[in-house]
Protein backbone atom coordinates (compact mmCIF):
# COMPACT_ATOMS: atom_id res chain seq x y z
CA UNK A 1 0.00 0.00 0.00
CA UNK A 2 2.48 2.81 0.75
CA UNK A 3 4.34 1.70 -2.84
CA UNK A 4 1.23 2.58 -4.44
CA UNK A 5 1.05 5.90 -2.40
CA UNK A 6 4.64 7.29 -3.00
CA UNK A 7 4.63 6.01 -6.57
CA UNK A 8 0.92 7.97 -7.12
CA UNK A 9 3.06 11.27 -5.26
CA UNK A 10 6.45 11.09 -7.42
CA UNK A 11 3.80 10.75 -10.76
CA UNK A 12 1.88 13.42 -9.35
CA UNK A 13 5.89 15.35 -8.79
CA UNK A 14 6.58 14.40 -12.25
CA UNK A 15 2.74 15.83 -13.81
CA UNK A 16 3.67 19.38 -11.90
CA UNK A 17 7.08 19.48 -13.20
CA UNK A 18 5.90 18.99 -16.77
CA UNK A 19 3.00 21.26 -16.48
CA UNK A 20 5.45 23.77 -15.52
CA UNK A 21 7.73 23.15 -18.19
CA UNK A 22 5.10 23.02 -20.68
CA UNK A 23 4.02 26.38 -19.74
CA UNK A 24 7.22 28.35 -19.65
CA UNK A 25 6.99 26.59 -23.47
CA UNK A 26 4.12 27.99 -24.33
CA UNK A 27 4.37 31.57 -22.94
CA UNK A 28 8.16 30.87 -25.11
CA UNK A 29 6.35 30.19 -28.33
CA UNK A 30 3.45 32.55 -27.96
CA UNK A 31 6.11 35.33 -27.71
CA UNK A 32 8.20 34.16 -30.80
CA UNK A 33 4.89 33.73 -32.81
CA UNK A 34 3.82 37.47 -31.84
CA UNK A 35 7.52 38.75 -32.58
CA UNK A 36 7.43 37.08 -35.72
CA UNK A 37 3.73 38.62 -36.72
CA UNK A 38 5.37 42.41 -35.87
CA UNK A 39 8.27 41.47 -38.13
CA UNK A 40 5.60 40.55 -41.23
CA UNK A 41 3.27 43.60 -40.51
CA UNK A 42 6.69 45.67 -40.96
CA UNK A 43 7.43 44.29 -43.76
CA UNK A 44 4.17 44.47 -45.37
CA UNK A 45 3.58 48.60 -44.65
CA UNK A 46 7.16 48.73 -45.51
CA UNK A 47 6.35 47.03 -49.24
CA UNK A 48 2.99 47.65 -49.65
CA UNK A 49 2.47 50.97 -48.12
CA UNK A 50 -0.70 49.31 -45.88
CA UNK A 51 -1.80 47.86 -42.39
CA UNK A 52 -2.31 44.04 -42.05
CA UNK A 53 -5.40 43.75 -39.90
CA UNK A 54 -5.75 40.70 -37.75
CA UNK A 55 -8.27 37.74 -38.33
CA UNK A 56 -11.97 38.32 -36.44
CA UNK A 57 -11.14 36.27 -33.78
CA UNK A 58 -8.20 38.94 -32.29
CA UNK A 59 -9.68 42.35 -31.30
CA UNK A 60 -6.66 44.19 -30.40
CA UNK A 61 -3.05 43.23 -32.11
CA UNK A 62 -0.71 46.66 -31.29
CA UNK A 63 3.18 46.97 -31.50
CA UNK A 64 5.53 49.88 -31.18
CA UNK A 65 6.90 50.29 -34.43
CA UNK A 66 10.82 50.10 -34.67
CA UNK A 67 12.60 53.44 -35.48
CA UNK A 68 12.10 57.01 -34.38
CA UNK A 69 9.37 58.79 -36.11
CA UNK A 70 8.83 62.49 -36.00
CA UNK A 71 6.03 63.72 -33.72
CA UNK A 72 3.09 65.90 -35.19
CA UNK A 73 2.19 68.92 -34.05
CA UNK A 74 -0.58 68.60 -31.46
CA UNK A 75 -3.55 70.69 -32.91
CA UNK A 76 -5.61 72.63 -30.53
CA UNK A 77 -8.83 71.42 -29.84
CA UNK A 78 -11.80 72.41 -31.05
CA UNK A 79 -14.83 73.76 -29.07
CA UNK A 80 -17.73 71.27 -28.32
CA UNK A 81 -20.96 72.37 -29.39
CA UNK A 82 -23.18 72.60 -27.11
CA UNK A 83 -26.47 70.34 -26.64
CA UNK A 84 -29.78 72.05 -27.03
CA UNK A 85 -30.20 71.20 -23.48
CA UNK A 86 -27.25 72.85 -22.23
CA UNK A 87 -28.19 76.17 -24.40
CA UNK A 88 -31.83 75.93 -23.32
CA UNK A 89 -30.29 75.87 -19.70
CA UNK A 90 -28.36 78.73 -20.20
CA UNK A 91 -31.18 80.87 -21.74
CA UNK A 92 -33.45 80.09 -18.30
CA UNK A 93 -30.80 80.76 -16.40
CA UNK A 94 -29.82 84.02 -18.36
CA UNK A 95 -33.66 85.11 -18.15
CA UNK A 96 -34.01 84.06 -14.56
CA UNK A 97 -30.82 86.73 -13.40
CA UNK A 98 -32.35 89.43 -15.03
CA UNK A 99 -35.70 88.69 -13.22
CA UNK A 100 -33.76 88.71 -10.65
CA UNK A 101 -31.86 91.91 -10.94
CA UNK A 102 -35.46 93.53 -11.91
CA UNK A 103 -37.03 92.37 -8.26
CA UNK A 104 -34.48 93.74 -6.59
CA UNK A 105 -34.43 96.88 -8.00
CA UNK A 106 -38.23 97.13 -7.39
CA UNK A 107 -37.77 95.75 -3.83
CA UNK A 108 -39.68 92.65 -4.53
CA UNK A 109 -38.97 88.85 -2.56
CA UNK A 110 -36.77 87.36 -4.29
CA UNK A 111 -36.05 83.88 -2.80
CA UNK A 112 -38.15 82.13 -5.55
CA UNK A 113 -36.12 83.45 -8.51
CA UNK A 114 -32.57 82.53 -5.89
CA UNK A 115 -33.96 78.95 -5.70
CA UNK A 116 -34.71 79.22 -9.72
CA UNK A 117 -31.26 80.22 -10.57
CA UNK A 118 -29.55 77.69 -7.97
CA UNK A 119 -31.92 74.66 -9.65
CA UNK A 120 -30.65 75.66 -13.58
CA UNK A 121 -27.22 76.23 -12.47
CA UNK A 122 -27.13 72.73 -10.44
CA UNK A 123 -28.52 71.51 -13.59
CA UNK A 124 -25.87 72.90 -16.38
CA UNK A 125 -23.38 71.25 -13.57
CA UNK A 126 -24.71 67.85 -13.90
CA UNK A 127 -24.61 67.79 -17.70
CA UNK A 128 -21.06 68.61 -17.54
CA UNK A 129 -20.80 72.35 -18.72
Amino acid sequence: MNDVISEYQKWKQQGEDLRVKAKLAMESRFRELLLEAVDVAEEYKKDFGGVLKPPPAVTSFRHKAGGAKKKKPVAPPTPVKPSRKVLGLQKQLATAKSKLEAAKAAGAPTRNLDDKIYEIEDALKSSGV
